[in-house]
């Protein structure tokens, strides 16, 4: 009751401050004390604050969801568990990029999830944020050149094979996003939208993405004409007249363009 009291001699400014310092485990009953008071624009935090609480909730039970196939890797005796994906198989120019990223075991970062699914800033906020709570983490890179040469399915294995090999520690079990790695003598499970249900693959989709966005903004100053930045190499109405008004450049994928004059 004199929790109660005290409430209603705070303005609802100095509630805010409360509210902004408050520990989550203190969320529950500090919702039930606002409710006490008469006052709207207080019943109206009480409101945000439980709204703000169910997300957290929702957010946490996502988090121990996508740490499925690493604990059950685990609990199949595995120690060093490494999620794969990649970036950029469908552009017309420009490399493939993959990631691998191993994470202590339980760990949980807020916000990862399929590179696609996320904004631009928090992809990049992310970036930091997983190379810092990773254990190990590789990043592999094939340009036009090899993807014509090789063809892009054989180009996206060798940026993979490129990425394990940056790693400090080779993994004992590799979780991929819809593919298997021919000539890699690790175990591996191919999972279909692994990027939406495994946190190292998430996390591994975000470091690829934004590392390959980073490599196409740097071409977009070589050859701004053609609106890379905008588009990162795929194949847009935009990219297309581009193409067709000043031809391909050193980066364009010539295999991706044969039936286009240049």
């Amino acid at each position: 009751m004199e929790e109660n009291n005290t409430i209603k001699k705070k303005s609802v400014k100095e509630i805010k401050e409360e509210i902004d310092n408050l520990n989550v485990d203190q969320y529950l009953q500090y919702i039930e004390t606002l409710k006490s008071d008469d006052r709207k624009s207080v019943h109206d935090l009480a409101l945000k604050l439980a709204k703000k609480l169910d997300r957290m909730r929702i957010e946490d039970e996502r988090l121990e969801k996508i740490n499925q196939f690493e604990n059950e890797g685990y609990t199949e005796g595995y120690i060093y568990i490494g999620g794969i994906d990649e970036a950029g198989r469908g552009p017309l120019a420009g490399p493939v990029v993959a990631a691998v990223v191993v994470f202590e075991k339980g760990t949980k970062i807020e916000g990862v999830n399929d590179s696609k699914k996320l904004s631009e800033a928090k992809r990049d906020e992310l970036f930091e944020v997983i190379k810092e709570r990773a254990l190990d983490y590789g990043i592999g890179i094939v340009g036009n050149e090899e993807i014509d040469e090789y063809n892009i399915l054989n180009a996206t294995y060798m940026a993979m094979k490129k990425a394990v090999n940056c790693l400090k520690k080779t993994p004992d079990y590799l979780l991929i996003d819809a593919c298997h790695i021919p000539g890699l003598d690790i175990e591996q499970n191919s999972i279909i939208k692994g990027d939406s249900k495994s946190i190292s693959i998430a996390a591994a989709s975000i470091l690829a993405k934004v590392t390959r966005d980073g490599i196409m903004y740097s071409y977009d100053r070589i050859y701004p004409e053609y609106g890379f930045k905008s588009h990162k190499g795929y194949g847009t109405r935009e990219h297309y007249e581009a193409i067709e008004k000043h031809g391909i450049t050193p980066i364009h994928r010539k295999s991706f363009l044969k039936n286009i004059n240049y």
